[in-house]
């Protein structure tokens, strides 16, 4: 089975957990690096890891890679994502019970999800963690990113109804 197949089997009543802890077994990484991002308005909002919804947004004017992913609308990898400019504020959160502080993301993927008209819905990362590079995992690939890719099409499906659900909601 290839690897986006497996997510054809989530339910219908998914969640962001369900969703990412799917992505996680794919890409061979621990849940808490997987992080799910939705666009609202004008601001990313991390939907997963759940202890992330509530330590704030990142604007899409700012140079954060999330901002720069839905801007620009095309995935990157950074093998090197220590030396990149980021927000780390995010990684100062305490994410699972890992107790492993020193944790930082050394190599990070991310790519937009995008409907098929073209509207980006928000942004997926995945992450290898560790005190250095060389314990963190291997380098990211460019199969590996197409393979995200391919997840946030499909990921885009899931977050549009969603979407769609919420605005009907809010019509009543």
């Amino acid at each position: 089975m290839q690897p986006v197949e497996q997510l054809t089997f989530l339910p219908e009543d998914w969640t962001a957990e369900s969703i990412c802890g799917k992505v996680a077994e794919i890409f061979h990484v621990k849940p808490t690096e997987v992080a799910l991002l939705e666009l609202r308005g004008k601001l990313l909002h991390f939907i997963f890891p759940k202890e992330l919804t509530t330590a704030g947004a990142i604007p899409l004017s700012s140079s954060a890679v999330a901002a720069r992913t839905a801007q620009n609308k095309e995935a990157e990898i950074f093998n090197g994502f220590a030396q990149v400019s980021h927000f780390s504020v995010f990684e100062l959160v305490k994410i699972g019970d890992s107790g492993l502080d020193d944790q930082v993301i050394q190599k990070l993927m991310s790519a937009p999800v995008v409907t098929g008209k073209g509207e980006v819905l928000g942004v997926i990362q995945i992450s290898r963690k560790g005190p250095r590079p060389n314990i963190a995992g291997p380098d990211f690939t460019q199969a590996d990113l197409q393979k995200l890719e391919s997840v946030a099409s499909f990921v885009a499906k899931f977050m549009g109804k969603s979407k769609a659900s919420a605005q009907a909601a809010a019509q009543l």
